[in-house]
């Protein structure tokens, strides 16, 4: 893992069982990839002619969190494609490291107009080859 982030909880993130809801971990997961994304490979959703679609996603839960405790995602990349890139966060309680879950998000490419995949941007690709140590294909 070559990124992380932590994510604050907050009170209404607790479900009725106590612990955090399931959407609050894809929420983290969207959130950090999105932004790792915009900090360090120069996306910017609202003006760039290519946007990245999440297109698929499944997370895997091993423990639970609950509020007031801190959350950090810590993102991997699974494979790097021609126009996706499949993401492999993982979440972890920001005090101890201890693994909650494992997640898949699968972002794909598109042209902002047709909204048919592209080619990853040359700028985004670099930055996902050296951040994450990914092999080209």
């Amino acid at each position: 893992m070559s990124y992380r982030r932590v994510v604050p909880t907050r009170w209404n993130d607790n479900d009725m069982y106590g612990h955090l809801n399931n959407t609050v971990y894809y929420a983290a997961m969207d959130t950090v990839i999105n932004t790792w994304m915009i900090e360090e490979a120069g996306l910017r959703p609202l003006v760039d002619d290519v946007l990245g679609y999440c297109v698929a996603s499944s997370c895997s839960f091993s423990a639970s969190a609950s509020f007031p405790e801190e959350i950090a995602v810590e993102l991997g990349v699974g494979r790097l494609g021609r126009t996706s890139v499949t993401w492999r966060p993982r979440i972890v309680r920001a005090s101890d490291d201890a693994e909650l879950a494992t997640g898949e998000f699968v972002t794909v490419f598109v042209d902002g107009e047709s909204h048919r995949p592209v080619p990853i941007p040359a700028g985004t690709r670099l930055a996902l080859e050296t951040a994450f140590a990914v092999p080209q294909p």
